[in-house]
């Protein structure tokens, strides 16, 4: 099993395919698993590297606290042990925080950017809010994350053909670790490098589901403040695009990432 070992935890790692080096980094709860249709596809053209955070998959899952810049430099920290070259990075979700963090903190690390329905912060303005995180805190805390993954199931793939999508989320989403996911959650909260987007110099694709948790509107304010941004949106999707609907992410990854 391929691992990367550092001072307080194993980071497990997938490589696929040859050529330019692109990064893969999941959302929260999730693994490399998040990008299986990605990596059948993007293989083909690119050295693919799906990397399992902290806290996920079969990567080591020390005691918190987690944060995003230390998910950033874990990051960091593969890439360096794998000698690569500038890589392509792209993050979904958590994932695409990460990849927001890591493009600040390491950028000479960063070819291109690839962030998909996510966005540069994470901070809990108003009621509704913060009693959705408090309901998703309590969930996991109290029922478990098979109960937490029946939920997101049914939010995330509602459409009756994702009947087998659903099944598949809530078998791998309830293996979490009830104690790491809580410290990955309370990582992403009141995280922000929103203050800091318009320092990103290299090219960036934004990713957005029409039906994702933000709006798209949401996307195309933060991306403005952006000098190299630009934006695509999946039809008919929520916030799992690679998975709903892989056919038209992997359009848009090799429509920007061919040009590079």
């Amino acid at each position: 099993m391929p691992v990367l070992h550092t001072d307080d935890l194993d980071i497990y790692y997938e490589i696929h395919g040859e050529g330019p080096p692109l990064v893969l980094i999941h959302g929260l709860g999730s693994s490399t698993l998040d990008w299986e249709s990605q990596v059948v596809f993007l293989s083909k053209h690119f050295q693919t590297i799906a990397i399992d955070l902290r806290g996920h998959g079969k990567s080591g899952k020390p005691p918190g606290p987690y944060s995003v810049p230390l998910f950033a430099s874990d990051t960091a920290k593969l890439i360096q042990f794998l000698d690569l070259p500038p890589a392509h990075v792209a993050g979904i979700s958590m994932g695409g925080m990460v990849a927001f963090q890591l493009a600040l903190d390491a950028p000479k690390l960063v070819k291109s950017l690839i962030i998909i329905n996510s966005g540069p912060e994470l901070v809990l303005r108003t009621f509704q809010e913060r009693m959705a995180f408090l309901q998703r805190t309590l969930i996991v805390r109290c029922l478990g994350m098979g109960q937490m993954a029946q939920l997101l199931a049914k939010i995330l793939l509602p459409e009756p053909h994702q009947k087998s999508l659903q099944r598949t989320l809530v078998q791998r989403w309830a293996k979490n670790d009830k104690k790491a996911y809580l410290a990955s959650l309370r990582a992403i909260i009141g995280w922000s490098v929103a203050d800091r987007i318009s320092t990103i110099l290299c090219p960036t694709l934004v990713i957005s589901a029409d039906n994702d948790y933000t709006p798209v509107s949401f996307k195309e304010a933060y991306i403005s403040k952006m000098t190299r941004a630009k934006l695509a949106v999946i039809r008919n999707s929520r916030h799992l695009s690679p998975v709903d609907q892989p056919g038209q992410v992997n359009d848009a990854l090799m429509k920007f990432l061919s040009v590079l």
